[in-house]
Formats: C-alpha cells, structure tokens, sequence
C-alpha cells in the first residue's frame, strides 16, 4: 500500500496524522531516540493515546517517566532543564485555539492534559505541550 493511501485511509478512520506518525515511529526508533537523548536505561514502552510513554533511567541514576510525540521524536520529560508553562499560559493557549469550556485540566509530567469543546460544539480530550502550550495530540471524549 502507498503511503499516501495509508495516510487517507488512516484520515477515513478517524486517526489522522498522529496515528501515521505511530505506525512510522514504532518501539525501536522510540527506544533510539530515547537512547540519543541521553537515557541509559528504558522500559515499559508503550503507546497511549497518541504518544509513547517510557520509564526511563536518566544520566543521574534516577527513574522516572517520559512521554515521546512519534511525529518529531520531541521528549517530554518533567525533570529537563526545559522550563514548565504554568496554568494560565495553558488555559490562554487553548483559548487561542479555540477551546471553549476547558475543565479537567491537569499536569501530567511535562504534559497537561485537558477536557475541552472544540470549535464545533464536539467534546475532545487533549494533550498540551507543558514547554509551549502547543496542543499535542486531540481525541474525541465519547465518555457520558
């Protein structure tokens, strides 16, 4: 099949483009680019909701868990030197992209997470970058 039937039946499906980028980043290339980041050791990769999640032993020794976007291979990980937005800058960039009625929102490591109405009037759970508030991944919230 080729890629670009791939990408539209993935589109059909209701998958978009993050799923695309599971399928074209699976556990090895995940595990190199963890490796390539600087972590010593990973285990228990697995892939949730539109992003790798690891536990990971950095350069200090100590464990702790990373999220990894398979689109572009970008770590999350609490315990970088990379500063942390805090709420406001969260809530300020998902009005900004047209979220409505946002509640449920939490820190999730270096990810917030969050419940939200989109522009359509559809309710959708998303994942915010906690480096830039740039929305990381959204899915439908088909929960009653």
């Amino acid at each position: 099949m080729n890629k670009s039937l791939l990408t539209a039946a993935l589109v059909l499906a209701g998958l978009g483009n993050t799923a695309f980028a599971a399928v074209a980043a699976g556990p090895n290339e995940i595990t190199d680019t963890l490796r390539a980041a600087g972590y010593a050791e990973v285990r228990e990769l697995e892939y949730d909701d539109g992003l790798w999640e690891a536990e990971v032993r950095r350069a200090n020794g100590l464990w702790g868990e990373v999220s990894i976007d398979p689109a572009n291979g970008e770590v999350f990980d609490a315990a970088s030197a990379r500063p942390l937005i805090d709420l406001p800058q969260v809530l300020a960039s998902l009005e900004r992209a047209g979220y409505q009625q946002v509640h449920d929102v939490d820190r999730d490591g270096a990810l917030w997470d969050a419940d939200a109405y989109d522009a359509r009037g559809q309710r959708v759970e998303l994942r915010i970058s906690g480096y830039d508030g740039r929305i990381v991944t959204v899915r439908a919230d088909n929960e009653d």
